[in-house]
């Protein structure tokens, strides 16, 4: 099996690509001024607080990487030192973000292996494993081989190790939770002549959810009771059925929203659940008279009006 470490998700190929900035000192939660004392124990804290094996927080997974991808950057003197270059023009958390084209040309510091981390990170520090750009000038980078990886929807939603034969071969590769569409999974050392491998992740059409970044939608049929009258009803999500509560006088078309059941991610996506009514056929007699009674009933409704 390739090593987890070794897989990670990157951007298109696109050497400048646009992503989000990250405060890595609001993550820590200390001043930019900290001192390394401080940076330690506050990443000590934090760590303890949201590793997953304990941390009974929703987002514990998430959290733990950011803290540790923060402290990545700030516990080193140069890596801080660029990054804090970087922040002094101005960037919000969250604010679109390029990184710049020179970045780290004037610190020859070591790169990181990113994987784990975010395409911020990656962009950043990840691509300087070799120093700072000129550090390496005589060295000749190996290739890059790419290829296509097509994953289920439920892969994409769990993450786990996926098979997948490349040029004859058969590699095992651990695929993250949460993964889109167009991120790549590098493979060090397992492209032609040594490069590394860039697998560029797709999802195979599924028969029943609809995606759209990390949202998710499924249609669900109710029937015209439970529509009208309401009530509690399952519904397929990514991760398993849950039980939601269609509220009373509900039409076709109405969506209803469950809060994190999306694709997982720094910022969990939701699911939508669209209520389509079926209605039950005129099969026989006594259908018939059925509904002939609730049009006589009904006579003042007109869905068309």
């Amino acid at each position: 099996m390739i090593d987890a470490g070794r897989s990670r998700p990157t951007d298109r190929g696109n050497r400048n690509p646009t992503m989000q900035f990250k405060d890595y000192y609001e993550v820590l939660g200390v001043p930019p001024g900290a001192d390394a004392d401080v940076i330690k124990s506050a990443y000590r804290r934090q760590a303890r607080k949201y590793h997953p094996d304990v941390s009974k927080e929703k987002d514990a997974e998430e959290r733990f990487k950011a803290v540790n991808e923060a402290y990545e950057v700030l516990k080193d003197a140069k890596k801080r030192a660029a990054y804090d270059q970087l922040r002094a023009r101005g960037y919000r958390p969250g604010e679109e973000f390029r990184p710049p084209p020179n970045f780290g040309h004037d610190f020859d510091f070591d790169g990181a292996d990113a994987g784990g981390f975010s395409d911020f990170f990656e962009s950043l520090f990840g691509r300087m494993r070799g120093g700072a750009p000129g550090a390496g000038a005589g060295r000749r980078p190996r290739a890059e081989s790419r290829a296509r990886l097509e994953i289920d929807l439920e892969r994409a939603y769990a993450g786990g190790v996926e098979r997948v034969s490349v040029g004859g071969r058969t590699l095992d590769v651990r695929i993250p939770a949460g993964v889109q569409p167009g991120q790549n999974i590098r493979l060090a050392g397992q492209g032609n002549g040594g490069g590394d491998l860039l697998l560029e992740i797709g999802y195979r059409a599924h028969p029943r959810f609809r995606v759209d970044g990390r949202d998710v939608s499924v249609v669900v049929p109710v029937t015209p009771w439970e529509a009208a009258l309401g009530g509690a009803i399952a519904v397929p999500t990514l991760g398993g059925e849950v039980e939601i509560k269609v509220p009373a006088g509900s039409a076709s078309g109405k969506r209803l929203r469950l809060k994190g059941r999306g694709l997982p991610g720094t910022t969990p996506g939701d699911q939508y659940v669209e209520l389509a009514i079926q209605v039950p056929p005129a099969s026989d007699e006594r259908a018939i008279a059925f509904y002939e009674d609730m049009a006589k009933r009904f006579k003042g409704f007109d869905p068309r009006r």
